[in-house]
């Protein structure tokens, strides 16, 4: 009865570190800036080409990072300590944003960026095995719910605290993820969880893939992945200042942020507890289809309603195409699944890179009557139709 409780205790643990460590990374190291960016653009802290800027800065940083992230295959939790502290660290000091020069902002954003990459890989690398190897790989889905809200909650208090200086909220988001940093390094050097700092042997059998086959298919994850970052980012950036010119009161722009992360942490949820018995291929397949109708929406019309429903949509697939794309990797790769995931989340830190960037490109420019932020809309919404179909027909022969 003492080792099924332990065992337990075990588990959980496991879920609660990943859980928090990924809203952390996610909802503060990574996307704090979108619901932010406004707010620092209201106080006169920074302008709409410094933002670019320090938006740009982070996800090249998340793909440095990402390139980086295999340095941590024999240790993934040491990773995930030193780049949750990483991203606690640099989220404090942009309190003080107002009297830092911006280079330097930039390069904090571009630090959290990589501590943010360490983070979502090493938690995918450790906590994943660990659980597939107590054949109880269907909780690691809750682990990415933890992405969702940590959005939503971030989006909900800097939507309630739209008044205060964007500063003080940068204040209140490092205090945050300190306590969540503190909370973490306790929990893993709890002796229950010293033993699966190795990795864990898998027991699955999967000698039927060919190496032909895994490649191929890897390849493909790898660029389904990649549109997933470019697809979702140019909502993910730009939603919240295109709600803001719409209308200047932050509780009202302010309330598509959450909307973004209430989608992300619901849809997983719902994919976890309500459609795991579907094949993952489709369901990726699904949520790339989905993340498409929202990319084009806004280039149809524009008003809060249709920004909301398009932050929902994107919000609301873009974690199901991380949680099933992740998964999928693991179980491709299952006895050393480092690799693989860096390499996916290397295409999709590129997918994020390359949206902003050739937003900043054609910003002065107009092609047929569209803005930068609409034309790459429309490329995002192609690629990602593309993708979907790739997806769903490749189900048929991965049989994953």
């Amino acid at each position: 009865m003492h080792n099924l409780q332990t065992n337990n205790d075990y588990t959980k643990d496991i879920v609660l570190i990943g859980f928090i460590a990924l809203a952390i990374t996610m909802g503060i190291g990574r996307f704090a800036f979108t619901p932010l960016m406004p707010l620092m653009l209201r106080d006169g802290i920074i302008d709409q080409t410094i933002g670019t800027e320090w938006a740009a800065s982070n996800y090249f940083g998340y793909l440095i990072g990402a390139l980086t992230a295999s340095t941590f295959r024999q240790n993934p939790p040491k990773g995930l300590k030193i780049g949750l502290s990483g991203v606690a660290f640099t989220t404090l000091l942009l309190a003080w944003s107002h009297i830092l020069p911006m280079w330097f902002g930039a390069l904090l954003r571009g630090s959290a960026g990589i501590f943010s990459a360490w983070v979502m890989v090493c938690v995918s690398a450790w906590c994943l095995p660990v659980l597939a190897a107590r054949r109880l790989a269907t909780l690691g889905g809750w682990i990415y719910m933890g992405v969702g809200v940590g959005i939503s909650s971030v989006g909900v208090i800097t939507w309630l605290g739209g008044n205060q200086s964007a500063n003080t909220l940068w204040l209140e988001l490092g205090t945050i993820a300190t306590a969540g940093v503190v909370y973490i390094i306790y929990s893993i050097g709890r002796p229950v969880l010293q033993n699966s700092i190795l990795r864990p042997t898998f027991t699955g059998n999967h000698a039927q893939e060919t190496a032909t086959n895994v490649a191929t298919t890897s390849r493909g994850l790898i660029i389904s992945y990649a549109i997933s970052g470019f697809g979702y980012i140019i909502p993910a950036t730009f939603l919240p200042v295109m709600a803001k010119n719409l209308i200047s009161d932050p509780l009202i722009f302010g309330m598509v942020w959450p909307i973004f992360g209430a989608a992300a942490a619901l849809s997983v949820a719902f994919v976890v507890a309500g459609v795991k018995q579907l094949p993952k291929m489709r369901i990726w397949a699904v949520a790339q289809a989905l993340m498409a109708i929202g990319t084009l929406l806004p280039l149809l019309h524009t008003s809060l309603g249709v920004l909301a429903v398009s932050a929902f949509l994107v919000g609301g697939t873009f974690m199901v195409a991380t949680t099933i794309g992740l998964q999928i990797g693991r179980e491709m790769m299952p006895k050393n699944p480092t690799s693989l995931l860096a390499k996916m989340t290397a295409g999709f830190a590129a997918g994020q890179i390359t949206g902003p960037v050739f937003v900043r490109m054609i910003s002065n420019y107009q092609i047929a009557g569209q803005n930068g932020i609409s034309i790459a809309s429309l490329l995002a919404t192609v690629a990602l139709i593309i993708t979907a179909i790739w997806l769903w027909q490749n189900d048929k022969t991965s049989g994953i």
